[in-house]
C-alpha cells in the first residue's frame, strides 16, 4: 500500500462508491483503510454536489419539469414524501451513486444539511458493508482455488 493507491481509490470513490472498493482490494490494500478512503470520496462527492445544487435545481426544474408544481405530480416526488432525505440517503449511495444521489435530493428540495448528514451514514454504511462482502468474496475465492 502507498500514497498512490490510496489517491486511486479516493479518486475512484469520488466517482463511484461501486468502483472505489473493488480497485483497492485488486491493489491488495488493508480493508479497513478502502472503506475509509472510499468513504471519504464519496462524502466529498456529494458535498460538492449538495454545496453547489442550487443553481442545478433551478436548470433541471425549468429544463425537465417546466416549474415545481410539475415537479410534484411526478412518481418521483411520492416516493420521496414517502421515504425522504434519510431514505434517499441510506439507499443512494448504493443505488444511483453519491453524486447523483444529492443531485437528486437538491432537485426534490432537501435542505443541504440534512441530506449532507444523511448521505454522510448512508455512504460510511455502504461502504463498511460492500468492503466487507468483496474482501469475503475474495477469501473464499482463495480458498476454493487451493
Amino acid at each position: 500500500m502507498n500514497l498512490e493507491s490510496i489517491l486511486i481509490i479516493f479518486a475512484a470513490s469520488v466517482v463511484e462508491l461501486w468502483l472505489g472498493i473493488p480497485l483497492g482490494l485488486v491493489m491488495d490494500v488493508n480493508p479497513a483503510i478502502i472503506a475509509i478512503i472510499a468513504a471519504a470520496g464519496a462524502i466529498v462527492a456529494a458535498v460538492c454536489v449538495a454545496l453547489l445544487g442550487d443553481n442545478l435545481r433551478t436548470r433541471l426544474l425549468k429544463w425537465k419539469y417546466g416549474d415545481e408544481e410539475a415537479l410534484k405530480e411526478t412518481r418521483l416526488y411520492n416516493i420521496w414524501n414517502k421515504y425522504g432525505v434519510i431514505g434517499l440517503g441510506l439507499l443512494s449511495p448504493l443505488l444511483f451513486g453519491a453524486p447523483l444521489g444529492a443531485a437528486i435530493g437538491i432537485a426534490l428540495g432537501a435542505r443541504k444539511n440534512v441530506l449532507i448528514l444523511w448521505m454522510s451514514i448512508g455512504i460510511i454504511i455502504w461502504s463498511i458493508g460492500l468492503t466487507v462482502a468483496g474482501s469475503m468474496g475474495l477469501l473464499a475465492l482463495e480458498t476454493m482455488a487451493k
